[in-house]
């Protein structure tokens, strides 16, 4: 299987740099994001011996050498022995991988940080899952990092086109369009990036097999499968909804109002098990991104978030493609190679907008929607994809964008929210196919792969 380039590598040797074995650390993400691999990797490179325990699979030797933690030195002998490796004290890396599954680990990580011989990173999904958390304490030696599926700029790198990310970022610092070859390029790499998703077992899958829709579209699917089962085991009475609603993403997605409104569809359920705590099951998870709605569009987005209603996006749109369309759909890679060659019109609002919620998440931006209800016309009169906080501006104002999959659109609600709004934006973005250009009234329009820079 091919090892990719990932962009969280830096992260690890800041940790190591500067927490000298004080910290813990804690990568919290999706299955199949990665998060082992590139750990392994970080330990061949940055240490002189480690260990991988992965509590998915493990002796039961090494669970039962955590009940003795006042032993320290046994239990690493224990460790050593099970695992054949020497271990260096202040240059080796135990690390703990998917330890939701052995929260007992995750606890004896202030007894092991304390000792200081070794440093420790621990990976998992699911990690804030009640279940996985109720019985032990947090330790307060651990920082968390979170990781997420490839996001574009690692695609490109993986498919040898790292340069074309660069000049991106150039156009857009520069506010200039990319030129024409070259935005054709980008546009092709982009629907690739959409269509096969940014999981690396997906990506890995397309590169060994000449490029083969099938073969991604098959490990795509198997990851849909573990996800299914991971819901399979939750413990209580709302498994059947996370099950569900997790079935019904396409379905959410495809409609022309994208968002959830809790009141139609809870229709007298206990509020102890209501479908927001399914969408906060999946959030959780990380298998989806969940766009909260924001009642007072201003600094502060989440101070004004309203959880009445949700928009929920899959965490990787590759996965929400497979998801959508069944094999029989896909046969012959014809449904792909018509997205590919921009043929196909029906669902691609869907996908364009799931990826833009994905590309956002990556870039470190939390996700908030905008609607206003019209009283009159008894229906929401505007609508605004995602709002963004502009950190950089001095007086902390607000950025909202409008997502269009065609390149024949109209704006008729950022217009509306920029005249209600005008004080509190700093600038306006439209995401649309065509290349980088400006209106009159100074929203700025960018194609997707710019979203990037955002």
């Amino acid at each position: 299987m091919i090892t990719f380039e990932r962009k969280i590598y830096q992260k690890l040797l800041q940790w190591k740099a500067e927490s000298q074995g004080s910290e813990a650390l804690l990568i919290e993400g999706a299955r199949r994001i990665g998060k082992s691999t590139i750990v392994e990797v970080f330990a061949q490179r940055e240490y002189k011996s480690y260990i991988l325990i992965d509590f998915n699979d493990c002796e039961p030797s090494v669970k039962k050498a955590f009940d003795k933690m006042n032993d320290l030195d046994s239990f690493f002998t224990v460790l050593s022995y099970t695992y054949g490796v020497t271990l260096h004290p202040r240059n080796s890396l135990i690390i703990f991988d998917e330890v939701q599954r052995f929260p007992k680990a995750r606890q004896s990580i202030k007894k092991l940080v304390k000792d200081g011989r070794f440093d420790y990173i621990e990976t998992g999904s699911l990690i804030s899952i009640n279940e996985n958390v109720k019985d032990i304490t947090i330790p307060s030696e651990e920082i968390s990092i979170q990781m997420f599926p490839m996001d574009f700029e690692e695609f490109c790198a993986a498919l040898s086109k790292p340069k074309i990310c660069e000049y991106i970022r150039e156009c857009f610092t520069e506010g200039k369009p990319l030129e024409r070859d070259l935005h054709n390029d980008a546009m092709q790499l982009f629907r690739l990036y959409m269509l096969i998703g940014g999981m690396p077992q997906s990506i890995a899958e397309y590169l060994e097999h000449s490029f083969s829709f099938e073969y991604s579209d098959r490990r795509k699917r198997s990851i849909i499968s573990l996800y299914k089962k991971d819901i399979q085991k939750i413990k209580g009475a709302y498994r059947s909804k996370v099950l569900s609603t997790f079935e019904q993403i396409p379905a959410f997605l495809s409609k022309h109002e994208k968002r959830v409104t809790f009141s139609k569809i809870m229709n007298g359920i206990n509020t102890e098990n209501t479908y927001e705590n399914t969408f906060m099951w999946l959030g959780n998870s990380m298998i989806t991104n969940n766009c909260l709605r924001c009642s007072d569009p201003n600094i502060g987005l989440s101070l004004n978030s309203d959880d009445s209603a949700i928009k929920c996006y899959m965490g990787d749109t590759g996965l929400l493609f497979s998801h959508a369309f069944s094999e029989n759909t896909i046969m012959n890679e014809q449904l792909y190679k018509q997205i590919m060659n921009d043929k196909l019109a029906i669902n691609k609002g869907m996908l364009y907008e799931n990826v833009i919620a994905q590309m956002l998440v990556a870039a470190g931006h939390k996700l908030f929607f905008y609607t206003r209800y019209n009283q009159t016309l008894h229906r929401n009169d505007l609508e605004i994809d995602f709002l963004l906080s502009d950190m950089d501006s001095p007086s902390g104002k607000i950025i909202p964008i409008e997502v269009k999959s065609s390149k024949n659109y109209t704006t008729t609600s950022l217009t509306d929210f920029n005249r209600l709004y005008k004080r509190r934006i700093v600038r306006s973005y439209i995401i649309h196919p065509k290349n980088y250009s400006v209106k009159n009234d100074g929203t700025i329009c960018i194609p997707p792969y710019m979203t990037i820079c955002l």
